[in-house]
C-alpha cells in the first residue's frame, strides 16, 4: 500500500497543526530577516522604476570591464553592465544630462561605439523616466487590492469568513517573504518582478484553496456528539492533500528552477533571474503556507468557537474514559471480555438487543451532550451486561446474574434446588 494511500486513509498521520507554534516561528524568523533588509538595505530599483539611460550592443572581442573603464573616463559612475544573451552587453546608466552644450547621452554613445568599433545608432541608445516606474508600481499595488477584495469576497461565500481571513494572512506571508529574500539576494527590480510577485499570488491561493476544500468535507459533518475535534479532523485534511501539494510544487517548481539556476546561473541569461527568483521564492513559500499556516490559524480561530470549546471537551473526556477502561480490562483476570464506556456510549439506544435488560445499557445519551466536566463516570459502567442468551430446549436453567458473573463449576442453580 503506497504512503499517499496510507495518508489519505488516515493509517499514517502528521501532526501538522499541533506544532503550529514551531512553524510560526520558523515563518517569523525569516520575515523578521526579510523585513530588516527591506528596511536598512530596499530594493536594488532598475532603470524601470528609478530612470536613467541605457545602452545595449554587441561586445565582439571587449569584456564588461572594458565597458566599465570607458564609463569611467567619460565621467559616468553608478552604471550597472551586464552580459546577456548571446554576445551582447547592456549599460545602465543614472539619468545623463542632455542639454544642448552638455549632451553626456552622445557623449558617452560616441565613446563607446569608437571602443567596439560600432556605428552609433548600433547602440540603441534609450532614456526611461522615472514616472514611468512609478506609474507601474502605482497600477500593480491596485490591481493587488483588488485582488485581494475579490479573493476575501469569493472564499467568505464559497468557504467561511475565518477561511478567508487564513488564506489573507497565508498570502501576505508568502509576498514578504518573497520581497525580503528579494532585497538579500540584491537582484534588480524590474517589471519582470512585479509580474512574477503577482503570479505567485494565484498559485498560492490555489494550493490553500484545494486544502480548505478538504478541510471543509472533513468538518460538515462535525456536531455535539462527534468523536474527533476541528482540528482534529482539518490535521485528517491536511494529511490526506499532502502528497497532491507535494506533486503540484514540484512540477511548478522544477521549471522555474531551470530558468533560474540553469539559464541565470549556467548560461548567462541575466534577463531571466529577476523573473525566476521571484517565481522560485514565491511557489515554495505558497506550498509551505497553505500546509503550515493557513490550515493551523484555521483551526486556531475556530477552535475559539464556543461550540468547538465544547466539542473538544466532550471529546478529551470520552478518550480518558477509553484510556482508563483500557487499563482495567488489562488488570481484569482471565482476560475475559469486557466492553469499555466508549462502547457503551457509542452504542445507539436503537441497537438494543431484543429482550435485554434494559439497565444493562444505562441511557447516556443525555449525558454525552452535557458538559463533559459534569458528566459523573460512575453512571456510566465499565462492564456493561451482555443480555441474557437464549434456553436451549431440554438444557438445565441457568440464572443469569445481573451482575455479569458466572456460576461457579458444579453449583447447582438455586431456583431448580427449590422446585424440587
Amino acid at each position: 500500500m503506497s504512503l499517499a494511500h496510507r495518508l489519505y486513509a488516515g493509517e499514517v498521520s502528521y501532526d501538522f497543526i499541533g506544532r503550529r507554534k514551531f512553524w510560526a516561528t520558523g515563518s517569523g524568523i525569516v520575515i523578521l530577516v526579510g523585513l530588516l533588509s527591506l528596511f536598512l538595505r530596499g530594493f536594488n530599483l532598475g532603470i524601470d522604476f528609478k530612470g536613467g539611460d541605457a545602452f545595449q550592443f554587441s561586445a565582439g572581442t571587449h569584456s564588461v570591464a572594458d565597458t566599465q573603464r570607458v564609463l569611467a573616463n567619460n565621467g559616468v559612475n553608478n552604471s550597472v553592465v551586464q552580459a546577456i544573451g548571446q554576445n551582447q552587453i547592456r549599460v545602465q546608466t543614472p539619468p545623463l544630462p542632455q542639454n544642448p552644450g552638455n549632451d553626456q547621452v552622445t557623449k558617452v554613445a560616441t565613446a563607446l561605439a569608437k571602443e567596439f568599433n560600432l556605428p552609433v545608432d548600433r547602440l540603441n541608445p534609450q532614456s526611461v523616466g522615472a514616472s514611468w516606474g512609478s506609474q507601474i508600481t502605482n497600477k500593480a499595488i491596485e490591481g493587488l487590492v483588488i485582488f485581494l477584495i475579490a479573493v476575501m469576497g469569493y472564499i467568505s461565500i464559497r468557504f467561511t469568513g475565518k477561511m478567508a481571513v487564513a488564506a489573507m494572512v497565508a498570502l501576505i506571508h508568502d509576498v514578504v517573504i518573497t520581497a525580503g529574500i528579494y532585497s538579500l539576494v540584491g537582484f534588480e527590480v524590474t517589471p519582470s518582478t512585479v509580474i512574477a510577485l503577482l503570479t505567485i499570488l494565484g498559485f498560492s491561493l490555489y494550493d490553500t484553496v484545494v486544502v480548505f476544500d478538504k478541510v471543509r468535507e472533513n468538518t460538515d459533518s462535525i456536531g455535539p456528539r462527534s468523536t474527533r475535534t476541528y482540528t482534529q479532523a482539518a490535521n485528517l485534511a491536511v494529511n490526506q492533500t499532502l502528497m497532491r501539494s507535494i506533486n503540484t510544487s514540484l512540477i511548478a517548481l522544477l521549471p522555474v528552477a531551470a530558468l533560474l539556476f540553469v539559464g541565470a546561473g549556467l548560461l548567462g541569461a541575466g534577463t531571466l533571474k529577476d523573473l525566476a527568483l521571484a517565481q522560485f521564492v514565491g511557489l515554495a513559500a505558497g506550498a509551505y503556507s497553505s500546509i503550515f499556516i493557513a490550515t493551523p490559524l484555521l483551526a486556531l480561530l475556530k477552535e475559539r468557537e464556543p461550540e468547538m470549546g465544547d466539542l473538544r471537551k466532550r471529546v478529551a473526556f470520552l478518550r480518558a474514559k477509553e484510556l482508563k477502561d483500557s487499563g482495567a480490562a488489562t488488570r481484569s483476570r482471565g482476560g475475559g471480555r469486557t466492553a469499555t464506556a466508549t462502547a457503551v456510549l457509542d452504542r445507539p439506544q436503537a441497537e438494543r438487543p431484543a429482550g435485554s435488560n434494559r439497565a444493562a445499557y444505562p441511557a447516556v445519551a443525555d449525558q454525552d451532550m452535557a458538559d463533559p466536566d459534569q458528566i459523573d463516570a460512575d453512571r456510566i459502567d465499565a462492564d456493561p451486561i451482555d443480555p441474557a442468551p437464549p434456553r436451549v430446549p431440554g438444557a438445565p436453567m441457568v440464572r443469569h446474574d445481573p451482575r455479569g458473573r458466572r456460576p461457579k463449576p458444579g453449583a447447582r442453580n438455586q431456583r431448580s434446588s427449590r422446585r424440587r
